[in-house]
């Protein structure tokens, strides 16, 4: 089953959050602040999410994500003309 343009598009926009939280997370981590106190002081105020919710996005290759869906999106433009 292919993926719909709909699903394309929310699974793209869910990325591009990944990749604001990543960006957060890097501008404020350093050896001696724990990931935890990083969450709780600087990504929660501005992106409400859990803390199985932050270890998930740090673990997700946003970027292969994104280049496989743009991909993906070239391919789908290609088969409608």
């Amino acid at each position: 089953m292919s993926k719909t343009n709909q699903s394309i598009g929310i699974r793209h926009n869910t990325l591009k959050r990944y990749q604001l939280i990543m960006q957060l997370y890097k501008t404020h981590k350093t050896e001696d602040i724990p990931d935890t106190v990083i969450l709780r002081k600087y990504i929660c105020p501005v992106y409400p999410i859990s803390r199985t919710t932050f270890h998930k996005i740090l673990c997700t290759p946003v970027n292969k994500e994104l280049s496989e869906l743009e991909k993906l999106k070239s391919q789908q433009l290609q088969i409608s003309f």
